[in-house]
């Protein structure tokens, strides 16, 4: 009970006279594979490009803010400098650099970084230029992940 599917005369593809045919289907590895090595490159360079003043940041146990698209970044490092988007400000050109950031609505929220080896009245001066050139809506910034620092709530000569 053999059964012959095709007589011979239409089962046989037509060959063009150059011998092969054009290929009509798309390889996509080559294109996932760079798609993947992109992927890692900004995966690995994104937390890179935050933030160019090295300083050590604080620990704390603090959520996280959710950025937004009007935000300057002020940042002092270990010797006091101050810093504007990773641009020095002279010594006592803070105020000017501060009225030169452009405001709409309510002001640009401002992120403040400051090592964590300066002394706190630096930072508060900072902290009081930001708040006489009218920006007040500002965030410290710290590590995120520490154990935190301890707080106690007692005076401080119990400890």
């Amino acid at each position: 009970m053999a059964m012959a599917l095709g007589s011979g005369k239409g089962t046989r593809r037509r060959r063009r006279r150059g011998g092969r045919r054009p290929m009509s289907e798309i390889n996509v590895t080559p294109f996932v594979d760079v798609m993947l090595v992109l992927l890692i490159i900004f995966m690995v360079t994104a937390p890179l490009l935050t933030a160019g003043v090295p300083i050590q940041l604080p620990d704390s146990r603090a959520d996280a803010l959710p950025q937004d698209a009007q935000q300057v970044s002020i940042s002092i490092d270990s010797d006091g400098y101050v810093y504007i988007d990773d641009a020095q400000v002279p010594v006592g050109g803070l105020p000017g650099a501060l009225e030169a950031i452009p405001r709409v609505g309510e002001g640009p929220d401002i992120t403040l970084r400051a090592d964590r080896s300066l002394d706190y009245g630096r930072v508060m001066a900072v902290m009081g230029e930001l708040n006489r050139a009218g920006l007040n809506r500002i965030s410290l910034v710290t590590n995120s992940g520490g154990t935190g620092a301890s707080v106690n709530a007692g005076s401080p000569s119990e400890e």
